[in-house]
């Protein structure tokens, strides 16, 4: 899943037809001061950074005069919020709110199908609402066979008490985000709040948008507005971890997740029925410092192995490499091998001096355990387990660097 901006899903939306307040983004103090000038009105003053709950964290201002929204910013730009430093603010026009809606629409993991909540208790936590008062919220699924019709989206808001002329432009609004969420293969539209204005209307305040980052292949019109594999992470993607997911995305074939860890030296790439998760906790048991998580599975290209391979082994500080796959991975261990191997030599790894161990287990692992050892490389089939396997890896780092283990 890739998150997007609030300024370019609000582009999204206003584009599909769906009311937004007037914003532009600022890079600095002085053009948001500048913004509020040529405005002239009150304004809203927000963070934009990838993350939720802005408002607690003190990332939302408001702002009367240009020179009280270059105050709010000046602040806003020296912040960081959940891990993400602030490097541009998103300026809207302030609404005049009459009542908050809540809406939001997602995949519903467990039935396989888009699901809608929606309240008129809008700008809370909806997770606390649904928990607390299950009778103030509507939650619809939605056959994707049969998609969301126009009188059921106006069915949703009926049941939540609106009507006249509110309760048509709630449904076209819904109507509009259901297709905006096809349409872009959302994982996630959230509008919070969907504000009711004083004047009769209604404008979408503030919106959450996310997408599956494997469709990006046909939404060519989101290019740039995506960060590619955000849901995987809880602070900004490194440099490396973005040349990972390029690695990842430019073959189909099998996956490859990569996390860079603080620190660390000893590179780490696994997988298999949660092999990764034990294999991960058997090297810091014994005392070792991986400085990456790595996922591959669901059978790799040799293209793909051989870059991530390149990717961990070339992160500074990393000293060695422990690979081990268990069998339930169903990769083709040849082809893991060409492509490790390959990288080992293109990068000349001394494996005299630097530490590989190899635990392989599945289709074609006896091809694939000729490569390793052809190549030097020390490997090990079933008959070791992946713990085992990661004792001898630390046994091989405390041997290669007695001072650092």
């Amino acid at each position: 899943m890739g998150k997007i901006l609030e300024h370019h899903s609000k582009q999204l939306i206003c584009q599909a037809g769906v009311p937004t307040p007037q914003n532009w983004v600022a890079e600095t103090a002085e053009q948001a001061e500048m913004i509020v000038q040529r405005y002239g009105g009150p304004v809203v003053l927000k963070a934009l950074v990838p993350v939720g709950k802005r408002g607690k964290a003190g990332a939302i201002k408001f702002a009367d005069t240009a020179e009280e929204a270059k105050s709010h910013a000046q602040a806003l730009l020296g912040m960081t919020v959940s891990h993400f430093p602030v490097e541009k603010l998103l300026i809207e026009e302030k609404v005049d709110i009459d009542k908050e809606l809540y809406l939001s629409i997602a995949i519903d993991k467990n039935r396989q199908m888009p699901v809608i909540i929606a309240t008129t208790e809008g700008g809370v936590e909806v997770e606390q609402l649904v928990a607390e008062y299950p009778e103030k919220v509507v939650i619809e699924h939605v056959d994707p066979l049969f998609g969301l019709s126009e009188y059921k989206a106006k069915e949703i808001w009926s049941r939540l008490g609106l009507n006249g002329r509110q309760l048509l432009l709630a449904g076209d609004i819904l109507s509009k985000l259901y297709h905006i969420f096809l349409h872009y293969d959302c994982y996630l539209l959230e509008i919070n709040p969907l504000v009711i204005t004083k004047q009769g209307g209604l404008v979408a305040a503030a919106s959450v948008m996310a997408v599956d980052d494997a469709a990006m292949y046909r939404q060519k019109g989101l290019a740039g507005m995506v960060e590619i594999g955000s849901e995987r992470t809880w602070r900004p993607l490194t440099e490396l971890e973005k040349q990972m997911i390029a690695v990842n995305d430019a073959d189909y074939r099998g996956t490859a997740r990569y996390t860079e860890m603080d620190g660390g030296d000893i590179g780490f790439m696994c997988g298999g029925g949660g092999g990764s998760l034990l294999s991960f906790d058997a090297l810091v048991d014994l005392g070792g410092r991986p400085a990456n998580y790595t996922e591959t599975g669901g059978n790799p290209s040799e293209e793909k192995v051989y870059g991530l391979t390149k990717g961990i082994v070339s992160k500074p500080g990393v000293k060695g490499l422990f690979v081990a796959h268990n069998i339930t991975n169903n990769t083709q261990i040849d082809v893991m091998a060409r492509g490790l191997v390959r990288a080992l030599e293109e990068l000349n790894i001394n494996l005299s001096t630097f530490p590989v161990v190899v635990r392989e287990a599945g289709v074609n692992d006896a091809v694939g355990k000729q490569i390793f050892i052809g190549a030097g490389v020390e490997y090990y089939g079933e008959e070791v387990t992946i713990g085992e396997a990661a004792a001898i890896m630390m046994e091989r780092m405390r041997s290669a660097y007695p001072d650092l283990y």
